[in-house]
């Protein structure tokens, strides 16, 4: 038996490689020719793979490491030496991706076992209990194709002990969002991000994707990688965000600064969904430091890094499971337009998307907020396709799998699907001044709804809702926003349908 490791499955104690000392890893490069991906997120993946490699065989583990151009080629050589092996595969999170993988290896006169992934804390099996303990069916909570994070998340802390004091949440409330609101102060700077000095491999890996990949989006430069790209490094950025950045996480997770990229956020989730880490054990040197009377944790703080974590991740990667088929193609505003140019340029004076933009263009990288309010929320009012924004954010993040890009960004970043919220994440202008300073140096108002000078956000807004008030009147939780469009006359909406249409045109060319 030989255990096939994929490129996001590279924690050193998997399940499977506590029974078998025979590893297959296999570099593919073609598929990286798809869509130009983003170099950080190819140098991450690579370095990370070839440094698990190295360190399996340090173990003492037997790997075959292949370079290839496909999983079929590199398939087609190791059979060549190992005819009718037996292979372990951890499920794949990315929907038919074991399937596929497997009928692959039989293909070629070998066996494939697919086992459970446990770079997840919860289960196929615990996620379909707990959807049938709600009345519902694996078609969904309540059986009607829909989910709702909150239950999910309750139930996963019960079930698992995590942040609980016995029968209730730790600190007496569920959800600390209340607190988590806040903007920091103008004289307040970040704390340091951990860094990680590339090594010889990092070097040789950047080199290749860079020489051989020259159709890529975003910057190439190697002085602006962060990314931990081994097991150690991961388990040093889980210390330093426990010690340094998590005090401050709470209160300014949903804040925007400019010239920030980083404020106190984790920065783990590369490491996650590359397995260098898991879930649960970032989970509890959280929980830890919470329950250490000499740490500095605040129950905020820790309880919403919890919910990103077996809240979010878990939630996510379950609806994405029943969701699918399906999901990948959803449209249900029937939004069709391409993506404004300045998302491949960053080139606008909107400080808001520049940053944002910015910070995916140089890092691969950019918060929550900004992903779901600055860039989600833009291009949904804009009238952007979900899939080609889907594509964008796939390409783009190095955090990013098709099974967590698409539930975020078609179910709720852009609303194609109501399976994971009863609302679209619409806003104009007001949700960006208030969470950030980016309004006050950008040269369009945000108190201004039309006219020249206007901030894009704010007619696109509200053309967005009147353009789609068919599916969205009715929406849960949206009845306030139609007493407002309701109080427009006809000449407001006349110079709101001319500033809308006027801010796609630049959006088109390139002028926003």
């Amino acid at each position: 038996m030989t255990v096939w490791l994929l490129g996001d499955q590279l924690n050193p104690n998997a399940a499977p490689l506590q029974h078998d000392d025979h590893v297959l890893m296999i570099e593919a490069h073609g598929f990286a020719e798809r869509m130009p991906y983003h170099p950080q997120k190819l140098t991450l993946v690579f370095s990370a793979m070839r440094h698990a490699r190295d360190s399996l065989r340090e173990a003492g583990y037997e790997v075959t490491y292949v370079e290839a151009e496909s999983f079929g080629e590199g398939l087609d050589r190791y059979f060549e030496a190992n005819q009718g092996d037996a292979l372990v595969l951890q499920r794949p999170a990315s929907h038919g991706a074991g399937e596929r993988l497997r009928d692959m290896v039989v293909d070629r006169g070998g066996h494939c076992t697919l086992v459970d992934n446990d770079g997840f804390l919860t289960s196929h099996e615990d996620w379909d209990e707990w959807v049938d303990s709600r009345g519902g069916s694996t078609a969904g909570d309540g059986g009607d194709g829909t989910y709702r994070q909150e239950h999910w998340y309750r139930h996963v802390r019960r079930e698992t002990g995590v942040l609980m004091d016995g029968d209730d949440p730790a600190g007496g409330e569920w959800n600390y969002d209340d607190a988590n609101r806040e903007t920091p102060p103008d004289d307040w700077s970040p704390p340091r991000i951990p860094e990680f000095e590339p090594d010889a491999i990092t070097r040789e890996v950047h080199e290749f994707v860079t020489d051989r990949y020259d159709d890529h989006w975003g910057g190439a430069d190697l002085a602006d990688f962060a990314w931990p790209v081994t097991r150690e490094q991961a388990l040093h950025a889980l210390e330093q965000f426990v010690e340094v950045r998590l005090p401050e996480f709470g209160p300014y997770q949903d804040a925007m600064v400019e010239g920030e990229w980083a404020l106190s956020h984790s920065l783990l989730s590369p490491a996650i969904n590359l397995g260098l880490l898991r879930p649960r054990e970032v989970v509890d040197a959280v929980v830890d430091a919470y329950r250490d009377p000499d740490a500095d944790a605040p129950i905020n703080a820790v309880e919403g890094f919890v919910r990103q974590v077996i809240g979010w991740r878990e939630f996510m990667r379950h609806v994405y499971r029943e969701s699918m088929p399906g999901m990948d193609e959803a449209n249900q505003l029937d939004q069709t337009r391409d993506l404004p140019e300045a998302y491949w340029t960053g080139e606008t004076e909107m400080t808001c998307l520049s940053e944002a933009v910015k910070h995916v263009r140089d890092r691969g990288y950019a918060h929550h907020i900004e992903r779901l309010m600055v860039l989600s929320n833009f291009a949904l009012i804009y009238g952007a396709d979900p899939h080609e924004l889907n594509r964008w954010f796939h390409l783009g993040f190095v955090d990013a799998f098709h099974w967590v890009t698409t539930p975020n960004v078609v179910g709720m970043g852009t609303f194609a699907t109501d399976a994971v919220s009863s609302k679209p994440y619409a806003s104009s202008a007001n949700y960006v001044n208030r969470m950030s300073d980016y309004c006050s140096s950008c040269p369009y108002y945000h108190t201004k709804t039309t006219g020249e000078g206007s901030c894009p956000f704010n007619a696109l807004y509200w053309d967005f809702l009147k353009d789609n008030e068919a599916i969205l009147r009715g929406t849960g939780r949206m009845g306030l926003m139609y007493s407002h469009v309701d109080d427009k006359d006809d000449e407001e909406w006349a110079a709101i349908q001319e500033r809308a249409a006027e801010i796609r045109e630049m959006g088109d060319d390139g002028t926003l």
